[in-house]
């Protein structure tokens, strides 16, 4: 995992629910905590594009819902601020379903834009990513 070179606003907080934006069977993904994570004590932990989380697949098929899995979030509502002075938006929170904690992801195709900071930080999402923005 790289580090971002744009200053992400973490506001995706506990307990959000976000589309799944790949084809591993999950559709609502119920945000649970954030890998890495580091707050003042009483304050929820929140996350950020390129964040590695651990969510709990509320929609989906038999074989995934009720499970908890990694994930990372590749798409933030809030818009944030690039180095060149871009600001990017998306119109909804979605995250990637990952098979371990390294961030190889478990469907094989992503629906919709990926954020350049998620596949800069992921390489493995990179690979499979046809839509970088």
């Amino acid at each position: 995992m790289k580090a971002i070179k744009a200053r992400i606003p973490r506001c995706i907080v506990r307990g959000s629910k976000m589309g799944v934006c790949d084809n591993s069977g999950a559709k609502i993904a119920y945000l649970i905590s954030i890998k890495g994570s580091k707050t003042v004590k009483g304050r929820f932990p929140s996350a950020g594009v390129g964040d590695l989380v651990t969510v709990s697949i509320i929609k989906g098929d038999k074989s995934v819902r009720k499970q908890v899995m990694s994930a990372i979030v590749v798409r933030q509502s809030k818009e944030y601020r690039r180095l060149d002075g871009n600001r990017i938006k998306f119109n909804d929170n979605a995250v990637i379903i990952c098979k371990d904690e390294k961030g190889n992801p478990k469907g094989t195709s992503f629906k919709g834009p990926i954020a350049k900071e998620a596949t800069e930080r992921w390489p493995a999402v990179s690979k499979l990513a046809k839509i970088i923005v």
